[in-house]
């Protein structure tokens, strides 16, 4: 991120509400992700009514893999409903656009060139990309483009019937956590500087020497400039272990980092660790990790993601396997690929930190091929007007 002759006072570290409760939803939503959490989640899963409960499932897509842009405010508010209000303020394309890019898994120059909203080929093929994903993503497509006034209304109402439901309880439990982490950060950004906020968020984040740029090791390799904006830093207790950057075009940068447990884990004993690590002696292995930690995918998908064959992905997919860092599941013809997150946990902290950071929004549109934009696992008969796979 580019920072050049930002003003102190456009840094901001500030609690948002809005933000804890995207990860509290990713949270009851993916929560092999948190296993610090599964006592949690287990609770609130039994607690929500059964209406709640399948709202959420309508949605998840908003914030399950990564999440929608406008669900992390630049601006944070003291309240939810506050922040709520803000959301309404944005416009529909660029709202319907932030929830296609993750709902789709789409590229965000494809929905920035044209609009679903107006273009008849832009809908379409977001269509595609939504029907690769799933029938629930597809369906869930269709109403936002079809009426996204109606699903905006309802997204928000149901975000409201969180708090009521869950949020608020947390919220009032983590306040203090969050306010002693902001008064850290806050008065080492006054008397120390930036690179030394900076290093107590995360060890991923740093200020260059020259002090012109923040830097932050994501699986993307992209760039921002917040020159005239600023960044919003936001802490996060239920987030923890992900580091979530909102980078795109249009919108001011901010991270959300976790705040560091006040009770860290013991390390895993060292035989434990040299075993597991000799799985991951390759960087391409390191890679397909942190590609299947976004979820499933079979060995076609980070295939194409990353340019390399499926033989070759499939002989690191064994050797991750064997070490029972995956898990494989049949569906037809396919196997799909999954992180075995805690058995990752048993390597320590750091590396699962590494491998879970998620962006704002998909790194690359997996599983979906370049020429017609389905993933061949998924082309369907009923779609006659699109290609059908080679």
């Amino acid at each position: 991120m580019d920072i050049t002759g930002l003003p102190p006072d456009r840094l901001r570290f500030a609690a948002s509400p809005l933000a804890e409760l995207t990860s509290m939803l990713h949270a009851l939503a993916a929560p092999g992700h948190h296993p610090q959490l599964a006592d949690w989640v287990a609770d609130v899963r039994a607690r929500l009514r059964p209406e709640l409960a399948e709202r959420l499932r309508e949605a998840e897509f908003l914030w399950r893999s990564s999440q929608a842009d406008f669900l992390f405010p630049a601006r944070p508010r003291p309240t939810l409903a506050q922040e709520l209000d803000d959301v309404d303020r944005i416009g529909d394309e660029t709202y319907v656009t932030a929830a296609l890019v993750t709902t789709c898994g789409g590229n965000r120059a494809f929905f920035a060139a044209s609009s679903p909203l107006t273009d008849t080929d832009a809908r379409e093929r977001a269509l595609d990309l939504a029907q690769a994903r799933g029938a629930r993503q597809e369906a869930f497509a269709e109403r936002l483009i079809a009426d996204p006034a109606a699903v905006r209304a309802r997204v928000r109402h149901t975000l409201e019937e969180c708090a009521e439901a869950f949020f608020d309880a947390a919220w009032a439990g983590i306040a203090e956590r969050l306010a002693t982490d902001l008064r850290l950060k806050n008065d080492l950004l006054r008397h120390q500087g930036l690179g030394a906020a900076l290093a107590s968020v995360s060890g991923a984040i740093a200020l260059t020497p020259d002090g012109d740029c923040v830097t932050v090791d994501k699986l993307q390799d992209k760039a921002t400039a917040a020159n005239g904006t600023g960044v919003t830093f936001i802490p996060s207790v239920f987030g923890s272990p992900h580091l979530v950057v909102v980078h795109a075009p249009g919108w001011q940068p901010v991270v959300q980092y976790p705040v560091a447990e006040p009770n860290p884990p013991e390390p895993v004993p060292l035989e434990t660790v040299g075993l597991r690590l000799k799985a991951l002696a390759h960087p391409v292995r390191l890679r397909l990790l942190r590609t299947l930690a976004r979820g499933p995918h079979t060995t076609g998908e980070p295939a194409h993601t990353w340019e390399l064959t499926p033989p070759e992905v499939s002989r690191h997919l064994a050797v991750l396997l064997r070490a029972d860092l995956l898990t494989a599941r049949r569906q037809g013809r396919y196997i799909h690929y999954t992180l075995n997150v805690p058995a990752l946990t048993t390597l320590g902290t750091d590396l699962l930190s590494a491998v879970l950071r998620q962006d704002a929004f998909p790194a690359h549109t997996v599983g979906v091929r370049p020429d017609h934009g389905l993933a061949c696992s998924s082309c369907p008969a009923r779609r006659k007007s699109r290609p059908s796979c080679p």
